[in-house]
């Protein structure tokens, strides 16, 4: 025992020496290794389906020895990677899971539960420089309760949400000062207490870390100050009450707070995990030319770095390991017919959308576009600020500029023909925008670059048309007259709810603007900038455009001419979304927060659209042409609706009448993108004559055209069903 207990301390010891040497001994590792034919026994023992002892060397150069069972690995197994990075534990159907421990190159380590490759349960992260954090995790992010030793000798004991202190928590500073209350994306935010080793103590609100509201301070001697506090002087103010026992007033100034009692109160930063297990999972392709094959080691092989003296860890039960692999959706992991995945999957995709080159019949309407907003952008304007007054949301607030092709004082030259340009509210749109953290020059470099927009294939059912940029990041959307009216009248509301609420999954909307042809045909194209939700760099494979309702719900083409491009609606849904516990009662609350501004506004006819990406994505059909190179191991996304990793589960319909399908159990790995779409249709004298019409036809509860409070109602109770917490 105290053998293995010296190896293990020194081989920990020669890891932490630097990542060179790391790369240096996997290296001699595995050309000491020679490979020799196995004998007849070995063959016998492989092929019967038990459980056995295995070492491999992979095509890669890694190396792994431990339990084997039907191609993959499962039980207790060990594996080294080329670049220094070791695990040693539970392995369940070729998956890291369990119990184990994970050493990088850099000497940091983690010891705990493990999940798909993911750090997810109880364990304990060291980093390099002696820091550690004791607690929760959930798929590689700090979550719930946990403490944090920082190497300074500062500590952090509290909750924690996606790798950030945030909720409840205390903070001791290494000379003894300690802040108690809440927190927010690491700083403190909310109503909290800091008590100072001097006996003088700040009760009440906070934000971003310092004093920002309502507040108190405090001194031993039982005088305090009350006031509203801010960093900002001009903001502050308060009332001095002196203690019974002081005879004059105190000479202090309320600023020294920022300047002299915080100066040294800064939150130590948590150190950044270089590369997480998770994408770091084995590559189990060509693994089966070794099977049958034993791997020998000469004289000087792995004697001195034997795995087997890291054996001990305490195993989790095989029933708990098979409902660890329920949960993470497996699928096809054994028999002789699994189709193993690379990392890097080649997937067949196409770019959605035609080009508009010259002789298109759109090609001047994109030149005016692109001339519009390139002056939109570009023109200089007041200081921005939050605090919108109302004349910023007057419909009469638009700005008309003439184009003439000879140019002008204000405008250039041009090649298209002449062209009126309106900006409607530029100071509110200016403004969300940098709400949405968009950088003015990359706006401008997306929507008026060199490369051309494209235009999708067909227009909406409203008859809209649809261009895309280049980089994909933004949708330009033609409107008609009424949804340009309901987007101004809701555009104040739209604006306090997007700033309120961050993860909103509604519409991001960057600017709203008409363009006037002049000339015998006098036409006006008024345009909406929306955000592409699937601007990434995960393939979209599947997308779904859902509203909760039976009527006309389906797309009525082959299954074998569906693409990633096409928009399935609900009767062609055949899933269930499995989210985990960290953004399942998140997605809940916003969806319910969203769509009670949409009944408020009276909004209907809204959907939510979900793009969907299969991390095991041979298991589709690829109808497409143009090849795209797409990493299958992705992390969580910080934003709601964005990257978000999931189980889709398989579903089939008994009955025509059945909206939502019954779970059959077959479930694999997505990450899942989805936000609500088309929030510009209020309910107006045409969608209750359509009402109206419809209701003689069809179960009126069945038709989109409904009363806002009752489409909001069958909208959330259709979303909470689709979506459901992982259990």
């Amino acid at each position: 025992m105290n053998k293995k207990l010296s190896f293990k301390k020194t081989l920990e010891a020669k890891l932490k020496n630097s990542q060179v040497a790391a790369k240096k001994k996997a290296i001699s590792l595995f050309t000491a290794m020679s490979v020799a034919h196995a004998d007849n026994n070995e063959d016998k023992e492989s092929n019967t389906g038990d459980v056995h002892h295995v070492e491999k060397a992979l095509p890669g150069g890694d190396f792994y020895t431990g339990q084997w069972y039907k191609s993959l690995p499962h039980g207790k197994g060990n594996y080294l990677w080329t670049d220094g990075c070791m695990y040693v534990g539970e392995w369940f159907k070729g998956k890291i899971t369990g119990k184990g421990k994970f050493f990088w190159p850099s000497g940091a380590t983690y010891e705990g539960d493990f999940k798909h490759g993911f750090m997810d349960g109880k364990g304990t992260f060291t980093g390099t420089s002696g820091d550690t954090y004791e607690g929760s995790w959930i798929m590689n992010f700090k979550q719930s309760e946990g403490t944090y030793s920082y190497p300074n000798g500062d500590r952090y004991e509290g909750e924690w949400r996606r790798e950030y202190q945030e909720g409840h928590g205390n903070y001791w500073w290494k000379n003894g000062d300690r802040y108690v209350g809440q927190w927010k994306k690491g700083l403190m935010n909310g109503n909290g207490t800091m008590i100072w080793t001097n006996g003088n103590r700040y009760e009440g609100a906070w934000e971003e870390g310092y004093p920002k509201g309502s507040g108190t301070y405090t001194w031993p001697n039982g005088s305090s100050y009350v006031g509203v506090w801010s960093k900002d002087s001009t903001e502050h103010n308060g009332t001095y009450h002196p203690s019974d026992s002081q005879t004059k007033n105190l000479d202090w100034d309320p600023q020294q707070v920022f300047s002299e009692d915080l100066k040294d109160c800064k939150i130590c930063p948590c150190e950044k995990i270089s590369i997480m297990p998770s994408e770091k999972m084995p590559n189990w392709t060509g693994t089966a030319q070794y099977n049958g094959r034993k791997q020998r080691r000469s004289d000087e092989s792995l004697s001195r770095y034997s795995f087997s003296d890291f054996d001990g860890f305490s195993s989790a039960s095989e029933e708990n390991s098979k409902n660890g692999d329920e949960s993470g959706g497996n699928i096809n992991s054994e028999g002789p017919e699994t189709k193993t995945i690379s990392p890097q999957l080649v997937l067949l995709m196409k770019k959605q959308g035609r080009t508009i080159s010259r002789g298109h019949k759109n090609y001047e309407l994109m030149l005016n576009l692109q001339l519009g907003i390139r002056h939109s952008v570009g023109r200089p304007g007041p200081p921005i600020t939050n605090e919108l007054k109302s004349s910023a949301f007057d419909p009469k607030e638009k700005v008309w500029t003439k184009f003439p092709p000879e140019g002008s004082k204000y405008t250039p030259c041009h090649q298209s023909c002449e062209f009126r340009w309106k900006d409607y509210c530029p100071l509110v749109f200016r403004t969300l925008r940098k709400l949405f953290d968009v950088d003015s020059a990359d706006y401008m470099l997306s929507l008026c670059g060199n490369d051309a927009l494209r235009e999708l294939s067909s227009p909406g059912k409203s008859g809209s048309f649809f261009y895309l940029t280049s980089d994909d990041k933004y949708m330009i959307k033609t409107m008609k007259k009424t949804e340009a009216k309901v987007l101004i009248r809701m555009l104040p509301a739209y604006y306090m709810h997007v700033r309120s609420f961050k993860d909103t999954l509604v519409t991001k909307i960057f600017g709203l603007h008409c363009v006037k042809l002049t000339g015998a045909v006098q036409r006006k194209v008024r345009f909406v900038i929306i955000g592409n939700l699937f601007c990434t760099d995960c393939a979209i494979h599947r997308r779904f455009d859902l509203k909760g309702s039976f009527q006309g719900r389906t797309t009525a083409i082959p299954e074998s001419e569906i693409d990633p491009t096409t928009t399935l609606k609900d009767l062609d849904l055949n899933y269930i979304f499995r989210l985990q516990k960290l953004w399942f009662p998140e997605f809940c609350r916003q969806v319910e927060i969203d769509c009670d501004f949409l009944e408020r506004e009276r909004i209907m006819d809204y959907s939510l659209l979900v793009g969907l990406h299969f991390r095991e994505a041979p298991l589709l059909s690829q109808a497409s042409n143009d090849q795209l190179v797409i990493d299958s191991t992705r992390r969580s996304s910080d934003r709601l609706g964005i990257k978000i990793a999931a189980r889709a589960e398989k579903t089939v319909r008994k009955t025509d009448c059945q909206l939502i399908g019954e779970p059959t159990g077959e479930t694999c790995d997505v990450i899942l993108f989805f936000g609500i779409i088309d929030i510009l249709q209020d309910y107006d004298i045409s969608k209750k004559l359509e009402h109206a019409y419809k209701s003689v036809q069809y179960d009126p509860t069945s038709i989109s055209a409904v009363d806002p409070k009752l489409y909001s109602k069958r909208f959330r109770d259709f979303i909470f069903k689709v979506f459901v917490q992982d259990t």
